[in-house]
């Protein structure tokens, strides 16, 4: 029988094994259209991190090059015990995907204010009378996941995934986005051409608090620019330290959060233009490309997973199986943290060319122009 120690060094050889693994996952993401994959994969699984995105993406493709898997891209992935509750059973012989679980411990303070005060409690410890206790992420381990396509047994059940004709918009997802501007303090226009705002195809101004969609170009080309100014307005303040790190990457990330919330309505993503990441991931001093991927996909992945989470709209799954319910935050809708407005102001209303902005910080993100 293994004991403690062993135990642990097997742990940790598992973690260094997985850590390679995603450094070379990283490390391929090479080109735009490298980035891009990975985040039409990524916001097909969105519940999970970026990280682990990754670490499934490679595993699967390495199981269909060996002919383990009949499809090149994973559908549902769940832990064995959770395939179990939904009536399936692990194939003998599939080996499972591993990815990184969070290890918690839990801390208690008698002033929560105080960062100084939370100690950790020890397993089967209660706090003292009076004490606040709260769960927090102190590591990680290995776990395992597999494929529904690794199992057997019950159906899994399909939710109906949003269909589109060219140029269309998905069904209140132009609503559902301008709410969250709104509801963001920022108020929302429509101009009748990219002339009236320096030739962009949309424009987050932090000064004056608006933003700006150019409304003659197809819905799909309007609700893509929308999504890309809403990720500005949360991501880019420029009084937040977060933005100021990330100024150089701040369109690509922008970006992307874009092409994830399109692709997970099923819209054409094909247009959505991304530099070679290597131009981008080393422009933040002090960090490895690798380092800045990592952050920068988890950035996007937790900024679009937050905007989808507030949307009523028909999305693709997140990779969790139908019926299967992982701890986390129920999904509401924008019109809970928002208030109530009429359907004619959440659409945006129409305005006069704006006057040339004068340089500085308010002016953070145009979108369509490249900088």
């Amino acid at each position: 029988m293994a004991t403690r120690e062993e135990a642990r060094q097997k742990r940790e050889e598992k973690l260094d094994e997985l850590h390679e693994k995603l450094t070379g996952a990283v490390e391929q993401l090479v080109t735009g259209e490298d980035w891009t994959d990975a985040l039409r994969f990524a916001a097909r699984f969105r519940s999970r991190s970026f990280n682990n995105v990754l670490l499934i993406w490679e595993q699967h493709q390495a199981a269909f090059e060996q002919s383990r898997v009949p499809e090149p891209f994973p559908t549902y992935v769940a832990g064995y015990k959770q395939w179990q509750q939904l009536g399936r059973q692990v194939e003998k012989g599939q080996p499972g995907y591993q990815i990184l679980a969070p290890v918690t411990g839990r801390f208690a303070s008698a002033n929560p204010s105080d960062p100084a005060s939370w100690y950790r409690l020890n397993r089967g410890e209660k706090p003292k009378p009076g004490e606040v206790v709260r769960s927090r992420m102190v590591g990680v381990r290995p776990a395992y996941v597999w494929d529904v396509s690794q199992t057997a047994g019950e159906p899994i059940p399909e939710p109906p995934s949003p269909t589109l004709l060219e140029g269309e918009a998905p069904d209140g997802l132009w609503d559902g986005l301008a709410q969250q501007v709104q509801a963001a303090g920022f108020e929302l226009m429509r101009v009748p051409h990219e002339g009236m705002i320096h030739g962009s195809n949309g424009l987050t101004d932090f000064d004056a608090k608006t933003v700006a969609v150019r409304e003659n170009m197809d819905p799909t080309a309007q609700v893509k620019t929308l999504a890309h100014e809403l990720a500005h307005v949360l991501m880019h303040d420029p009084d937040q330290e977060d933005a100021r790190q990330h100024r150089g990457i701040g369109e690509v990330e922008a970006e992307s959060v874009a092409l994830m919330i399109g692709a997970a309505h099923g819209m054409d993503t094909t247009g959505y233009t991304i530099p070679y990441v290597a131009g981008w991931a080393a422009n933040v001093n002090g960090k490895e490309p690798v380092e800045v991927v990592q952050a920068t996909g988890e950035r996007v992945r937790k900024t679009a997973a937050g905007i989808l989470d507030l949307l009523d709209t028909a999305q693709v799954p997140d990779g969790t199986p139908p019926s299967l319910v992982r701890d986390g935050p129920a999904r509401k809708t924008a019109e809970q943290d928002a208030p109530a407005r009429s359907p004619e102001r959440s659409r945006g209303r129409r305005v006069e060319p704006l006057p040339e902005p004068a340089r500085g910080r308010e002016q953070v993100g145009a979108e369509g122009r490249r900088l």
